[in-house]
């Protein structure tokens, strides 16, 4: 393949806290020998944005301005890791991306869906992944995994985890053709199993 003429493959992993985004998006990239990334994160920029949002000394942070700053995460990460990558060929898993700003700031603080999705399309200038998957673990399996040292996010109340689980999953229904779910409750090599196979399928990539 000439990677200089053909686009790579964009993988996001999506779901709530603990479901196990982290450890598959590495053991996918690792499989594919694809560029791993995070959100928010990626990039220096990005990190300074993740401790300011993550932080549980970061307290009356407004709903919009969190949203805000997880776009400006997410404008600098494509422009600086994601876009690059992909127009050389290479493809790209990330540990989140617009499915998270949807699920957390949409569902979960109750701001306009619609809005927040369009904020990410224009931050990202439509760049999108072509492959979503979606790790869905029950909640009270999740609060057994995150223990008691828990960041900002961590910390919100079940009800909020609630909406935002409701938030991912009412996405991968709506978009089938991009959105795989996978049952994240198993072992760490069942899930990846299940996430090699589902990505040689969906997306023709030898795996």
């Amino acid at each position: 393949m000439d990677t200089a003429s053909q686009r790579g493959s964009f993988i996001a992993f999506e779901g709530g806290e603990a479901c196990g985004k982290s450890t598959q998006s590495r053991l996918l990239a690792e499989a594919l020998d694809a560029l791993l990334t995070r959100e928010p994160g990626g990039t220096v920029i990005g990190s300074r944005i993740r401790e300011l949002v993550l932080s549980p000394d970061t307290i009356g942070l407004d709903a919009r301005a969190e949203a805000l700053l997880m776009a400006a995460d997410r404008a600098q990460h494509v422009a600086e890791l994601v876009e690059l990558a992909l127009s050389t060929g290479r493809h790209v898993v990330t540990d989140r991306f617009a499915g998270s700003s949807i699920a957390y700031q949409g569902y979960g603080r109750g701001l306009p869906v619609e809005e927040i999705r369009e904020l990410s399309m224009w931050a990202t200038a439509s760049v999108w992944p072509d492959l979503i998957v979606l790790l869905d673990v029950p909640i009270a399996e999740a609060d057994r995994r995150l223990g008691t040292q828990r960041d900002r996010m961590e910390s919100e109340p079940a009800a909020f985890h609630a909406a935002v689980i409701d938030g991912f999953r009412t996405q991968a229904a709506a978009e089938p053709d991009r959105w795989v779910v996978i049952d994240g409750t198993g072992t760490i090599d069942q899930v990846a199993l299940s996430v090699r196979t589902v990505v040689a399928e969906r997306l023709q990539l030898p795996l």
